[in-house]
């Protein structure tokens, strides 16, 4: 068996259908989880989630071979800080955090003697709804997963879970912490704030009941991400900063352009944006 007893801290959608996914291949035993709220760490265990829990983190990862972290990341640092003691000597630690550099910093300064046992990881899935009641076994089939190892890594920590998110049926491939950070402020942040900021605005106009009433499905599509949980996009706001800003700039210098040319009327410009993107849009992505 692949894992003997894992701990799941953050019981949630990614973490719950880890645990959901990795239980239907038998690839772990008993499966620990914890959180702050014992409503839904109840929940789990009557979905058939996790085995048990309990609510301090310390007792949770307590003999557990493999660790998962899917907390904010905003509550990283003090929660490695919480474990350090506490974790077994071969334990080996994994997150699910949508920006690496922060939450490498935090496992370095507050991990210790386990920090080469940690190896970074992002699962690139999710749906705009959260909690455990979300979960699902299937949601990482055909999905991309990033791991960001770092030279202290230990290879035998990084190739387990490789293997762990293999086996539930994600492709799973390598890349530095910067350049994932950089690609993912781009083609996930970015997304993600640009559906926030356009609810945000129609929502303050007068006539914001007629608008939302019409809304047809194009803009249910572009702005499904904006139902997202608040706290975690805040967190990554500001953990993925630089990144993030040097993908809003961009934007809004393109922005800038479309506007111009339907200002000035130029029908050439505006149908070489549109026509570029879709060209785009259809080789890497149709």
């Amino acid at each position: 068996m692949l894992i003997q007893r894992l701990t799941i801290i953050g019981v949630g959608l990614i973490g719950g259908s880890l645990a959901r996914a990795l239980k239907r291949v038998g690839a772990c035993g008993e499966v620990i989880g914890c959180g702050r709220n014992k409503a839904n760490l109840q929940h789990a265990i009557e979905l058939g989630v996790i085995d048990r829990y309990d609510i301090d983190p310390a007792r949770a990862v307590k003999d557990a071979d493999m660790v998962v972290v899917a907390v904010p990341l905003g509550s990283m640092a003090d929660l490695f800080a919480t474990i350090r003691e506490a974790l077994s000597p071969e334990a080996i630690i994994t997150d699910v955090g949508s920006a690496k550099a922060s939450v490498v910093a935090d496992a370095q300064q507050h991990l210790g003697q386990h920090f080469s046992r940690f190896v970074p990881g992002h699962p690139i899935a999710g749906t705009e709804k959260s909690g455990v009641e979300a979960s699902f076994a299937e949601l990482f089939e055909n999905r991309r997963v990033i791991l960001t190892p770092l030279a202290e890594t230990l290879m035998a920590a990084h190739t387990k879970v490789k293997t762990l998110w293999t086996q539930t049926g994600a492709d799973v491939v390598s890349m530095s912490v910067k350049h994932h950070d950089e690609v993912l402020a781009a083609t996930s942040h970015l997304p993600h704030l640009l559906a926030y900021n356009l609810v945000f605005t129609l929502a303050k106009m007068e006539d914001r009941i007629e608008i939302f009433r019409f809304a047809a499905g194009g803009f249910r599509d572009f702005t499904r991400i904006a139902s997202s949980d608040p706290c975690m996009w805040h967190d990554i706001c500001l953990a993925n900063r630089e990144a993030i800003l040097q993908a809003l700039n961009q934007f809004n210098l393109d922005l800038n352009q479309l506007a111009d040319a339907i200002s000035k009327g130029n029908s050439q410009e505006i149908e070489n944006i549109f026509t570029n993107a879709k060209t785009a849009r259809d080789k890497f992505l149709g």
